[in-house]
């Protein structure tokens, strides 16, 4: 049997993806991974024998290659892993599942494809007991018309005699050629295909090993390629850390031509500013002789300012002493204006006095 199926007589009906363990055939206890990840499992069925197959492909590795008959049973496990068992391959299949949901969909699917399975054994079996009857019916049928024959005369006079019950018996052997006819065509045909099937098993065999063999090539060069990935991925961290230390060299630089452009600013700046001073330093003689000039009138001015100031204090000492002299001249001057009131009360009693002595008189 083809591990996978041609598409002209199988095709998948239910794919999923699941981990894909097997029984281990030592112990029948512990389970022995048959894939190294998640890979697919699919339901195919084949129209021209009716049959169903579970088959998963890891690489060039068939792991998986169930044909599903009707004692089958899918038992879930856990909420996660399902197994079942596989008489013709003597192991036991177990597949692991990302969701319970996956695994609930595929148990549903496997419960629907062994009562399919089963149903196609009904009818294969009533088609084989409907065939055997026929061929019973037909071996004690045709020694019966036989002696028939051989009793009552020729086929006419047999049929004459023998009326519609042996006409119908003529009628189902003639069918019954017919159908053994178109048997040994299909047998024929199934010969034919299971040829075909062979040589195509055997350029898949073909295909598969030179398959393995440019695997294992790839193999080889993906790790060839990996090694030099790996240095250059190395040489590009290399380029691009000397890339960063060059962008920041760059940016130093950068700060660095700002600064001088600063400096060179300042100094243009420093340079007017010493123009100036140059300018200034030809009139400096100028202006230290005007400053000579200045510092002798300052000089002269101060001498002259001592000479005011004394003359100021000596001016106050006597403004202060006339001051002095002054209220001293109005006591003295309020004392005699006080004695003249006196001797002017005294000449006025005095003149009261002598009028009234000449009024006496």
């Amino acid at each position: 049997i083809s591990p996978v199926p041609p598409y002209s007589r199988e095709q998948p009906i239910f794919t999923t993806r699941a981990h894909v363990f097997q029984i281990d055939p030592s112990t029948k206890k512990n389970w022995v991974p048959a894939s190294k990840q998640a890979v697919t499992v699919s339901y195919f069925y084949d129209s021209t024998r009716n049959s169903y197959r579970i088959i998963s492909v890891d690489g060039a590795k068939v792991i998986i290659n169930s044909t599903i008959t009707p004692n089958m049973t899918f038992t879930k496990t856990s909420q996660k892993f399902g197994q079942w068992a596989d008489s013709r391959a003597n192991t036991v299949f177990g597949l692991g599942f990302p969701s319970e949901q996956q695994l609930t969909k595929f148990a549903e699917k496997f419960q629907e494809v062994k009562e399919a399975a089963k149903l196609a054994r009904d009818r294969s079996q009533e088609k084989i007991e409907t065939s055997s009857n026929h061929s019973q019916e037909s071996g004690r049928e045709t020694p019966s018309s036989t002696r028939a024959s051989s009793v009552n005369g020729t086929d006419d006079e047999k049929a004459s005699h023998g009326g519609p019950a042996e006409a119908h018996l003529k009628s189902e052997n003639d069918k019954l050629k017919i159908a053994l006819a178109q048997s040994s065509s299909n047998v024929k045909k199934w010969e034919t295909e299971l040829q075909t099937l062979r040589e195509s098993n055997a350029r898949l065999t073909t295909a598969l090993q030179e398959s393995a063999a440019s695997i294992e090539h790839w193999k080889k060069q993906f790790s060839a390629c990996k090694e030099e990935n790996d240095q250059l991925r190395s040489k590009i961290e290399e380029l691009e850390e000397q890339c960063n230390e060059i962008n920041k060299e760059k940016e130093r630089n950068a700060q660095l031509s700002r600064r001088l452009q600063e400096l060179e600013t300042e100094l243009q700046d420093k340079e007017l500013e010493l123009e100036e001073l140059r300018k200034q330093g030809e009139i400096l003689p100028q202006l230290m002789s005007e400053c000579e000039s200045v510092s002798q009138q300052l000089q002269a001015a101060e001498k002259k300012n001592k000479d005011l100031e004394e003359k100021v204090r000596t001016l106050r000492t006597e403004v202060e002493e006339s001051k002095h002299r002054q209220t001293n001249l109005k006591t003295e001057l309020k004392n005699f204006l006080d004695v003249l009131d006196g001797k002017i009360d005294e000449l006025h009693d005095f003149r009261q006095g002598l009028s009234k002595l000449g009024v006496d008189n």
